[in-house]
């Protein structure tokens, strides 16, 4: 009954008075201000009652000569149209509150944000590697070669079927012996006395104190930390 009413009033009224009326239903509803979101079905309803109204004025205005039918039915074609694409265009556009525009960050912050984590640069030292008949220094002191193959550490952990020579990380704490064969390299943690065994890997560097390890040359060395978290050991 309301719609009704509201189709008849507008109807009596001057058609330049209805234009505009509907037009700012228009540029209102198009707005979609938070503040007014409830009253979109009302505002709808008003603007597809509201053209009929304005197509009835718009009839009347013409005195009801016989070109006013042509003229009121192209209106109608043009105002059916318009709503329809604007009721498309809201329907596909997204509802945006004041609350989530304030939370969400400008261009220029998004864009001076850092992007993942930071990097940083690895340099691996070089191993030095002691030949078996070098057993001068301090790096080299608690190592004993028993043969060709075989050492003893700390005068309590032999290692057998080795390359004979090693290297001592930067602080001591490590070993490294190559396999014999090249089958692989051992690995020696002198504070914890933790020996590894680790077939396949070769030994490429120390970092930190670290070894850090390769499967050959075409493949990126990675610190024995992730080795050990990979590879079954053999202690």
């Amino acid at each position: 009954m309301l719609a009704i009413t509201w189709a008849l009033l507008l109807a009596c009224l001057p058609w330049w008075l209805d234009l505009p009326l509907l037009l700012g239903f228009a540029a209102t509803q198009a707005a979609r201000l938070q503040r007014l979101h409830d009253y979109a079905p009302l505002l709808r309803h008003a603007l597809r009652w509201g053209l009929a109204g304005l197509l009835v004025a718009s009839y009347r205005a013409t005195g009801e000569h016989a070109s006013a039918i042509i003229f009121v039915s192209l209106a109608a074609l043009a105002g059916s149209s318009t709503l329809i694409l604007l009721e498309s265009w809201l329907s596909h556009k997204p509802l945006r509150s004041p609350a989530i525009a304030a939370a969400s960050p400008e261009w220029r912050e998004m864009a001076l944000a850092p992007v993942g984590p930071s990097a940083a640069i690895i340099e691996l030292q070089a191993p030095i590697w002691h030949e078996r008949g070098d057993l001068a220094g301090e790096a080299l002191a608690g190592l004993q070669w028993l043969d060709e193959s075989g050492c003893l550490v700390d005068e309590r952990v032999r290692i057998d079927h080795l390359d004979p020579r090693v290297s001592v990380a930067p602080g001591q704490g490590w070993m490294a012996w190559p396999m014999a064969a090249g089958r692989g390299v051992v690995l020696y943690d002198r504070k914890h006395q933790q020996l590894h065994r680790l077939r396949g890997w070769q030994f490429y560097g120390w970092h930190a104190g670290e070894a850090w390890l390769s499967r050959g040359e075409d493949q990126p060395p990675l610190a024995l930390s992730h080795v050990l978290g990979q590879d079954q050991l053999e202690e």
